[in-house]
């Protein structure tokens, strides 16, 4: 699955975007200024995304990688 579908899918779950989700990973402490914060690690972001969003190990994936600047979706 392309990154681009796993967004469009947890979109489709969840009624968020990449926006939505850096600016919860903010509120959350995880990110400062928009950058993932060194002691955050992926099972940090994976813990939550599952808990609060029901997404799958993939998925939560996807989104750890936008925060951590690995993947932009503007580059899609």
């Amino acid at each position: 699955m392309s990154f681009q579908a796993y967004l469009k899918n947890i979109h489709s779950k969840t009624g968020k975007g990449p926006t939505d989700f850096r600016e919860l990973a903010e509120q959350k402490g995880f990110t400062l200024n928009g950058a993932l914060k060194p002691a955050v690690k992926a099972g940090d972001i994976i813990k939550w995304l599952q808990a609060d969003y029901d997404l799958g190990h993939g998925h939560a994936m996807a989104i750890f990688a936008l925060l951590k600047g690995v993947k932009n979706e503007d580059s899609l």
